[in-house]
């Protein structure tokens, strides 16, 4: 179903992008077309990775999402008093529509989910089958008559030398040499257990990195703390380790800094693609073919079993969808990667 086009007079348009760091990367196809046919409109970004979109070109205002009530009637009664002419919704759910009829926008642009059509002005069906993200975030711009997005994310890093000060100084921190060829071993991931490569995978794998010549660093948040000891264990060698040091500000730059990331199905793989690093992304629950980072180097694994893809958080049995990928065949894949 196509749209009536975005009319020239468009003054205003509203972005609710997604809520998750992976989600957002593969929107900025989406984003940069958008920018290209809006002209002299202002684009505002509203959700919870927004802000990250600074330096992009892709929005003129950003946004995070406010979590308490009373902050989202405030948004709410803000975009109301200048009455955007669309609100593009990238989330497919009830809350979204909700949540730009408030902001008073005459037309509400989104996919036909969650019982939320009648809210919606332009709506179109989810394709079935079912497409890589990137496409389905661009195939919504059909509804605005918009075309010539591109397939793969450009994550853009602006000159910041006090940005890049700060990558040195984590590095360094970590004994880290910035001309060696690191290799970067992302231990988390936001969806839940069952997308989790073992820590003992990954210390075995550092141990064959290193052998190779390459210089594993492990990667993550606070959280997974305790993941980097038993992976150091497992290793029996110690690790460089940046886990818990770093923030979303400085994460691009921080990871355009590596030769290859090495993690599970996380937004973490798909900046690190996006800012061209060779990527290999390790699928258990998940569905590559939806969700797998696109860019030059990347390149993803998954082993065929009968309970996979299930999107389960955490895994009933016993995880064979990622204990069966073992660090020999993942190191092969990452000589490929890096070669």
């Amino acid at each position: 179903m196509s749209g009536p086009g975005l009319d020239p007079r468009t003054e205003h348009v509203v972005v609710r992008t997604p809520n998750w760091l992976g989600d957002t990367v593969m929107a900025l196809p989406m984003l940069a077309a958008l920018r290209r046919a809006a002209g002299p409109a202002r684009i505002t970004l509203i959700g919870r990775w927004a802000p990250l979109l600074a330096g992009q070109g892709v929005g003129d205002v950003l946004l995070g999402y406010p979590r308490p009530l009373a902050a989202r009637r405030r948004l709410a009664r803000a975009l109301a008093a200048d009455r955007p002419d669309v609100a593009l919704l990238l989330p497919s759910s009830l809350e979204s529509a909700l949540a730009a009829t408030r902001w008073g926008a005459r037309r509400r642009v989104g996919y036909a989910t969650d019982g939320r059509s009648v809210l919606l002005t332009d709506a179109m069906a989810l394709p079935a089958p079912r497409l890589h993200q990137v496409d389905e975030y661009t195939g919504l711009l059909a509804l605005l008559g918009v075309a010539g997005a591109t397939t793969v994310p450009e994550w853009k890093l602006p000159d910041s030398p006090a940005a890049d000060a700060e990558v040195d100084g984590l590095l360094a921190e970590a004994g880290l040499d910035a001309t060696t060829s690191l290799v970067g071993l992302h231990l988390g991931a936001a969806f839940g257990s069952s997308k989790l490569w073992p820590p003992e995978s990954f210390g075995r794998l550092a141990r064959e990195l290193a052998s190779a010549g390459l210089c594993p660093v492990l990667l993550g948040t606070a959280e997974n703390t305790a993941t980097a000891t038993a992976a150091a264990r497992a290793a029996a060698t110690p690790l460089a380790s940046l886990v818990g040091r770093d923030r979303p500000a400085i994460l691009a730059r921080l990871l355009a800094r590596l030769r290859c990331l090495i993690s599970g199905d996380t937004g973490v793989a798909h900046l690190a693609a996006a800012v061209g690093v060779a990527t290999v992304t390790l699928f258990g629950p998940t569905d590559r073919r939806l969700t797998a980072p696109r860019g030059r180097g990347a390149r993803s694994l998954d082993r065929p079993v009968p309970c996979a893809p299930c999107f389960l958080p955490t895994c009933p049995i016993d995880h064979v969808c990622l204990t069966r990928l073992d660090p020999e065949t993942v190191l092969r894949e990452v000589r490929l990667a890096v070669a």
